[in-house]
């Protein structure tokens, strides 16, 4: 996360102070100036919550002392190129600090107004989630009206900020306990021309899926019947998870049907994995039915945790159509490498095969670390 962090930096955080300088003369951004030398040891998320809270600070010096001069402030700073970036990460946060203190019934919904013009420099995503979890209805009406901006940035602001689990961002209870609420905006946007806006339309049937994951496959059968030519992608990539976890009805929708397969014991190239090494492994795979079968072939890695038990982890290994009384052999590499993202711990491993949602068959291995 080393670089990540410095997306914020000493630099762009004094840039950032001589900006609004100039668009608020007489105004010292004294607080900026001071975090500005004293990040180095945070993370990208400190450092936007530090410098966040200076910019806070600051505003509270002026005459007014408001969400409205703040508002001003970064209307006017738009007009400079150089108020672009993860700088600006701190700035969305600091307009919706001072919106939600506010006790003027139009600041909430013109700092909506001002996320709108904020994120085509920096994705207001994460700080709109505040005010979403202030006010769910007010929020959503506002966003659903996004959807027909001209803007690409604001179209996908309307679908990434209100996803249930997005990255980096605080969770808001009630997006999780109303499913429903946030499917006006995507059936306004699964068809949207920008690929950018699309990407996030999936990204967020996918959040949807972990907690209600049959609305999510009733809105892609809904969005199947009246699709364009990027739809069937978008399904597909916004059910990938309920495809991996073998969802009937996700399964059915990408034209895996219950098929009658049989599947050979997996042969393993090894029996001891020492790592960093590939485990390589190979199976036949037979259509025992009469009529052709199209076939989603995945496989589960049962890694060993460290109190000693196994978890599984699904990869996608092949999709297929085997014509009746057809026996194909398939073969894979998994690497055994260390990751940020795992911790591999030595001992007994399994590898499991899914296709169309059943699993078959069950090889252990060692892995040794």
């Amino acid at each position: 996360m080393g670089a990540m962090n410095e997306l914020i930096n000493r630099g762009n955080v004094q840039a950032l102070a001589g900006i609004l300088a100039n668009r608020a003369p007489g105004t010292r951004w004294s607080s900026v100036m001071a975090v500005a030398s004293g990040l180095s040891e945070l993370s990208l998320r400190g450092r936007t919550d530090k410098v966040s809270a200076a910019l806070v600070a600051d505003f509270r010096q002026i005459p007014g002392k408001d969400f409205s001069t703040a508002a001003v402030t970064f209307r006017a700073a738009l007009a400079d190129p150089g108020f672009t970036g993860w700088v600006l990460w701190p700035v969305s946060e600091a307009a919706v600090t001072l919106a939600l203190e506010s006790d003027s019934g139009t600041d909430f919904a013109d700092c909506l107004a001002l996320l709108t013009e904020l994120t085509p420099r920096l994705t207001a995503e994460f700080a709109i989630r505040r005010l979403i979890a202030r006010d769910v209805d007010a929020s959503l009406r506002a966003v659903l009206g996004w959807t027909g901006h001209p803007d690409e940035h604001v179209r996908r602001l309307a679908s990434e900020g209100t996803r249930a689990y997005l990255p980096w961002a605080v969770r808001i209870p009630a997006l999780i306990q109303q499913p429903e609420a946030t499917l006006p905006i995507l059936n306004a946007l699964y068809r949207d021309p920008s690929d950018y806006v699309r990407r996030s339309v999936a990204n967020h049937l996918n959040d949807l899926a972990r907690h209600a994951p049959e609305a999510a496959v009733s809105t892609a059968a809904h969005w199947l019947a009246a699709p364009d030519a990027n739809t069937a992608w978008v399904v597909r990539h916004g059910l990938r998870t309920l495809i991996k976890k073998g969802h009937p009805g996700a399964l059915a929708l990408q034209g895996f049907a219950p098929a009658s397969v049989a599947v050979t014991a997996l042969r393993l190239d090894r029996q001891v994995v020492a790592m960093p090494a590939d485990l390589r492994f190979e199976f036949d795979i037979s259509n025992t039915g009469a009529a052709e079968a199209r076939l989603s072939v995945d496989y589960a890695v049962h890694y060993r945790k460290a109190n000693g038990s196994q978890s599984a982890k699904i990869f996608k290994l092949a999709a297929l159509t085997l014509a009746a009384g057809e026996t194909r052999t398939l073969a894979k590499r998994h690497a055994f490498r260390p990751m940020t993202t795992r911790v591999h711990h030595a001992g007994l491993h399994a590898l499991e095969l899914q296709i169309n949602g059943i699993r078959h068959g069950h090889t252990e291995f060692d892995v040794r670390t």
